[in-house]
Protein backbone atom coordinates (compact mmCIF):
# COMPACT_ATOMS: atom_id res chain seq x y z
CA UNK A 1 0.00 0.00 0.00
CA UNK A 2 1.65 3.32 -0.67
CA UNK A 3 1.95 5.86 1.90
CA UNK A 4 0.25 7.94 3.22
CA UNK A 5 1.18 11.77 3.56
CA UNK A 6 -0.71 14.16 5.87
CA UNK A 7 -1.16 17.47 4.46
CA UNK A 8 -1.85 20.68 6.30
CA UNK A 9 -3.80 23.30 4.95
CA UNK A 10 -3.25 26.62 6.69
CA UNK A 11 -6.26 28.65 4.91
CA UNK A 12 -5.40 32.23 5.94
CA UNK A 13 -2.53 33.13 8.07
CA UNK A 14 -1.76 36.73 9.53
CA UNK A 15 -0.28 38.35 6.53
CA UNK A 16 -2.30 38.00 3.19
CA UNK A 17 -5.57 40.33 2.85
CA UNK A 18 -8.40 40.20 0.25
CA UNK A 19 -6.41 43.21 -1.44
CA UNK A 20 -3.74 40.83 -2.29
CA UNK A 21 -6.31 37.76 -3.25
CA UNK A 22 -9.76 37.85 -2.58
CA UNK A 23 -9.98 34.14 -2.30
CA UNK A 24 -8.57 34.91 1.13
CA UNK A 25 -10.82 33.66 3.80
CA UNK A 26 -10.83 36.19 6.66
CA UNK A 27 -14.82 35.74 8.07
CA UNK A 28 -16.11 33.01 10.21
CA UNK A 29 -18.19 31.91 7.21
CA UNK A 30 -15.57 32.04 4.81
CA UNK A 31 -13.10 30.31 6.91
CA UNK A 32 -15.37 27.31 6.99
CA UNK A 33 -16.50 26.77 3.91
CA UNK A 34 -12.53 26.92 2.56
CA UNK A 35 -11.89 24.46 5.48
CA UNK A 36 -14.44 22.17 4.16
CA UNK A 37 -13.60 22.38 0.07
CA UNK A 38 -9.61 21.51 1.56
CA UNK A 39 -10.73 18.88 3.55
CA UNK A 40 -12.62 17.31 0.56
CA UNK A 41 -9.79 17.86 -1.70
CA UNK A 42 -7.62 15.89 0.49
CA UNK A 43 -6.30 18.02 3.88
CA UNK A 44 -6.41 16.72 7.47
CA UNK A 45 -5.23 19.12 9.10
CA UNK A 46 -6.34 22.28 9.19
CA UNK A 47 -3.60 25.53 10.82
CA UNK A 48 -6.29 28.35 11.74
CA UNK A 49 -5.78 31.85 12.70
CA UNK A 50 -8.77 34.06 13.07
CA UNK A 51 -9.21 37.76 11.35
CA UNK A 52 -11.30 40.73 13.03
CA UNK A 53 -13.84 42.84 11.20
CA UNK A 54 -10.40 45.04 9.30
CA UNK A 55 -9.07 41.75 8.56
CA UNK A 56 -6.15 42.45 11.37
CA UNK A 57 -5.13 39.24 12.60
CA UNK A 58 -6.62 38.63 15.85
CA UNK A 59 -6.88 35.61 19.07
CA UNK A 60 -10.75 36.13 20.19
CA UNK A 61 -11.45 33.00 21.39
CA UNK A 62 -15.47 33.68 20.22
CA UNK A 63 -13.84 33.93 16.79
CA UNK A 64 -12.12 30.33 16.65
CA UNK A 65 -14.84 28.92 18.22
CA UNK A 66 -16.77 29.66 15.74
CA UNK A 67 -14.51 28.27 13.08
CA UNK A 68 -13.88 25.11 15.07
CA UNK A 69 -18.03 24.39 15.09
CA UNK A 70 -18.23 24.56 11.94
CA UNK A 71 -15.30 22.47 11.25
CA UNK A 72 -16.48 20.11 13.57
CA UNK A 73 -19.64 19.56 11.63
CA UNK A 74 -19.16 19.87 8.20
CA UNK A 75 -15.40 18.29 8.27
CA UNK A 76 -15.46 14.90 10.80
CA UNK A 77 -12.39 14.41 12.32
CA UNK A 78 -10.15 17.10 10.89
CA UNK A 79 -7.61 17.71 12.89
CA UNK A 80 -7.33 21.54 13.65
CA UNK A 81 -4.50 23.09 14.71
CA UNK A 82 -4.49 26.51 16.21
CA UNK A 83 -1.79 29.17 15.90
CA UNK A 84 -0.23 30.98 18.82
CA UNK A 85 1.75 33.14 16.47
CA UNK A 86 3.76 36.18 17.73
CA UNK A 87 3.14 38.39 14.98
CA UNK A 88 0.38 40.02 17.02
CA UNK A 89 -1.06 39.97 20.33
CA UNK A 90 0.00 39.92 23.85
CA UNK A 91 1.34 36.38 25.42
CA UNK A 92 -2.31 36.18 27.16
CA UNK A 93 -4.10 36.99 23.67
CA UNK A 94 -2.01 33.72 22.59
CA UNK A 95 -2.66 31.32 24.66
CA UNK A 96 -6.60 32.80 24.97
CA UNK A 97 -7.89 29.91 22.44
CA UNK A 98 -5.95 26.81 23.99
CA UNK A 99 -9.02 26.35 26.65
CA UNK A 100 -11.04 25.64 23.31
CA UNK A 101 -8.65 22.39 23.09
CA UNK A 102 -7.93 21.77 19.74
CA UNK A 103 -6.29 19.11 18.86
CA UNK A 104 -2.66 20.88 18.65
CA UNK A 105 -0.87 23.87 18.45
CA UNK A 106 1.28 25.35 16.57
CA UNK A 107 4.12 27.06 18.92
CA UNK A 108 7.46 28.68 17.17
CA UNK A 109 10.67 28.07 19.88
CA UNK A 110 12.44 31.16 19.49
CA UNK A 111 11.78 34.87 17.73
CA UNK A 112 12.62 35.99 14.27
CA UNK A 113 13.37 39.16 12.19
CA UNK A 114 10.69 38.82 9.30
CA UNK A 115 11.18 41.98 7.13
CA UNK A 116 8.19 44.42 8.23
CA UNK A 117 8.96 43.01 11.87
CA UNK A 118 9.45 40.79 14.71
CA UNK A 119 8.24 37.34 15.33
CA UNK A 120 8.34 37.47 18.90
CA UNK A 121 8.34 34.35 20.69
CA UNK A 122 10.58 35.46 24.01
CA UNK A 123 11.73 31.78 26.44
CA UNK A 124 8.83 33.00 28.88
CA UNK A 125 5.74 32.86 26.82
CA UNK A 126 7.24 29.44 24.75
CA UNK A 127 7.79 27.78 28.19
CA UNK A 128 4.57 29.06 29.14
CA UNK A 129 2.72 27.94 25.72
CA UNK A 130 4.18 24.89 26.09
CA UNK A 131 2.79 24.27 30.14
CA UNK A 132 -0.52 25.23 28.73
CA UNK A 133 -0.76 22.48 26.36
CA UNK A 134 0.57 19.96 28.35
CA UNK A 135 -1.98 20.56 31.31
CA UNK A 136 -4.67 20.65 28.49
CA UNK A 137 -3.10 17.50 26.71
CA UNK A 138 -3.00 19.53 23.08
CA UNK A 139 -0.34 18.41 21.16
CA UNK A 140 2.08 21.34 19.84
CA UNK A 141 3.50 21.58 16.22
CA UNK A 142 6.75 23.17 16.89
CA UNK A 143 7.55 25.65 14.13
CA UNK A 144 11.31 25.70 13.17
CA UNK A 145 11.89 29.18 11.18
CA UNK A 146 15.74 29.08 12.29
CA UNK A 147 17.86 26.06 12.79
CA UNK A 148 18.62 26.57 16.91
CA UNK A 149 14.69 25.95 17.18
CA UNK A 150 15.23 22.23 17.23
CA UNK A 151 17.73 22.30 19.81
CA UNK A 152 15.50 24.85 22.13
CA UNK A 153 13.04 21.70 21.66
CA UNK A 154 15.55 18.82 22.85
CA UNK A 155 16.10 20.84 25.58
CA UNK A 156 12.86 22.33 26.91
CA UNK A 157 11.82 18.13 26.07
CA UNK A 158 15.16 17.15 28.87
CA UNK A 159 13.14 19.66 30.94
CA UNK A 160 9.77 18.47 30.98
CA UNK A 161 7.96 21.26 28.83
CA UNK A 162 7.95 19.19 25.85
CA UNK A 163 6.53 15.61 25.58
CA UNK A 164 7.58 13.77 23.13
CA UNK A 165 7.06 12.26 20.04
CA UNK A 166 6.93 15.85 19.09
CA UNK A 167 5.89 17.23 15.40
CA UNK A 168 8.01 19.63 13.79
CA UNK A 169 6.62 22.12 11.08
CA UNK A 170 9.88 23.31 8.88
CA UNK A 171 9.45 26.47 7.28
CA UNK A 172 11.83 27.80 4.33
CA UNK A 173 11.99 30.59 2.00
CA UNK A 174 11.36 33.25 4.82
CA UNK A 175 12.89 36.58 4.35
CA UNK A 176 15.35 36.66 7.62
CA UNK A 177 14.50 32.98 8.30
CA UNK A 178 15.31 29.59 6.84
CA UNK A 179 16.37 29.65 2.87
CA UNK A 180 14.69 27.16 0.84
CA UNK A 181 17.70 25.31 -0.09
CA UNK A 182 17.62 21.59 0.10
CA UNK A 183 20.75 21.32 1.88
CA UNK A 184 19.21 23.34 4.54
CA UNK A 185 15.85 20.60 4.91
CA UNK A 186 18.79 17.72 4.16
CA UNK A 187 20.30 18.53 7.68
CA UNK A 188 17.55 19.73 9.94
CA UNK A 189 15.71 16.66 8.98
CA UNK A 190 19.13 14.76 9.45
CA UNK A 191 18.99 16.61 12.92
CA UNK A 192 15.92 15.59 14.03
CA UNK A 193 15.83 12.13 13.14
CA UNK A 194 19.07 12.19 15.39
CA UNK A 195 17.61 14.06 18.59
CA UNK A 196 13.66 13.06 18.16
CA UNK A 197 13.97 9.45 16.36
CA UNK A 198 10.15 9.43 16.79
CA UNK A 199 9.25 12.40 16.02
CA UNK A 200 7.34 13.09 12.57
CA UNK A 201 7.84 16.48 10.43
CA UNK A 202 6.31 18.73 7.75
CA UNK A 203 7.68 21.17 5.47
CA UNK A 204 6.38 24.66 3.41
CA UNK A 205 7.96 26.79 0.95
CA UNK A 206 6.71 29.88 1.33
CA UNK A 207 5.45 31.65 -1.61
CA UNK A 208 7.31 30.43 -5.16
CA UNK A 209 9.49 27.77 -3.07
CA UNK A 210 6.23 26.32 -2.53
CA UNK A 211 5.82 23.48 -4.90
CA UNK A 212 10.15 22.05 -4.83
CA UNK A 213 9.75 22.54 -0.47
CA UNK A 214 7.09 20.14 -1.40
CA UNK A 215 8.93 18.17 -3.67
CA UNK A 216 11.78 17.69 -1.21
CA UNK A 217 9.78 16.68 2.04
CA UNK A 218 7.82 13.83 0.18
CA UNK A 219 11.51 12.43 -1.01
CA UNK A 220 12.97 12.62 1.83
CA UNK A 221 9.78 11.01 3.77
CA UNK A 222 8.16 13.90 5.58
CA UNK A 223 4.23 15.34 5.27
CA UNK A 224 3.36 18.44 3.32
CA UNK A 225 1.34 21.89 4.17
CA UNK A 226 0.15 24.27 1.99
CA UNK A 227 -2.46 26.89 1.40
CA UNK A 228 -3.29 30.69 1.26
CA UNK A 229 -0.81 31.53 4.43
CA UNK A 230 1.74 30.59 2.85
CA UNK A 231 1.70 30.84 -1.14
CA UNK A 232 -1.27 33.14 -3.00
CA UNK A 233 -0.02 32.72 -6.42
CA UNK A 234 -0.25 29.71 -8.77
CA UNK A 235 2.17 30.89 -11.12
CA UNK A 236 4.02 34.79 -11.03
CA UNK A 237 1.03 36.28 -12.88
CA UNK A 238 -1.80 34.16 -11.64
CA UNK A 239 -3.79 34.10 -7.98
CA UNK A 240 -5.07 31.09 -6.26
CA UNK A 241 -8.15 30.37 -6.85
CA UNK A 242 -9.27 28.24 -3.85
CA UNK A 243 -7.53 26.78 -0.57
CA UNK A 244 -8.61 23.80 -2.48
CA UNK A 245 -7.15 24.57 -5.36
CA UNK A 246 -3.66 24.19 -3.53
CA UNK A 247 -4.55 21.14 -1.67
CA UNK A 248 -5.50 19.12 -4.67
CA UNK A 249 -2.02 20.25 -5.89
CA UNK A 250 -0.36 19.26 -3.32
CA UNK A 251 -2.35 15.46 -3.23
CA UNK A 252 -1.34 15.44 -6.89
CA UNK A 253 1.75 15.85 -6.01
CA UNK A 254 1.80 13.20 -3.30
CA UNK A 255 0.82 10.77 -6.37
CA UNK A 256 3.59 11.58 -8.84
CA UNK A 257 6.01 10.17 -5.61
CA UNK A 258 3.61 6.98 -5.79
CA UNK A 259 2.33 8.39 -2.43
CA UNK A 260 -1.65 9.10 -1.34
CA UNK A 261 -3.05 11.93 0.68
CA UNK A 262 -3.57 10.46 4.53
CA UNK A 263 -7.43 9.77 5.78
CA UNK A 264 -8.69 11.25 8.89
CA UNK A 265 -8.11 7.85 10.56
CA UNK A 266 -4.27 7.54 8.99
CA UNK A 267 -3.58 11.10 9.88
CA UNK A 268 -4.87 11.42 13.45
CA UNK A 269 -2.58 8.00 14.02
CA UNK A 270 0.60 8.90 11.90
CA UNK A 271 0.48 12.13 14.68
CA UNK A 272 0.01 10.22 17.50
CA UNK A 273 -3.42 11.96 18.15
CA UNK A 274 -6.71 10.33 19.17
CA UNK A 275 -8.93 8.77 17.12
CA UNK A 276 -12.07 11.17 16.20
CA UNK A 277 -13.45 12.43 19.38
CA UNK A 278 -17.35 12.54 20.20
CA UNK A 279 -18.27 16.74 20.56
Amino acid sequence: MSRPIVICCAITGSRPRKADNPAVPVSPAEQIESAHEAFEAGATVLHLHVRDEHERPCFLPERFAVVMEGVYEHCPGMIIELSTGGVAGSPADRAASLPLRPDMAAIALGSVNFPNGVYHNPPDVIDELARTCADLHIKPCIEVFDLSMIYTARAMCDQGLLREPLHFHIVLGGQGALPARRQVLDFIVAEIHNLFPDSTWMASGLGRHQDIVMDWALYLGGHIRTGLEDNIRITRDELVSSNAQLVRRAADRCINYGFRAASVAEARKILGLPSVPER
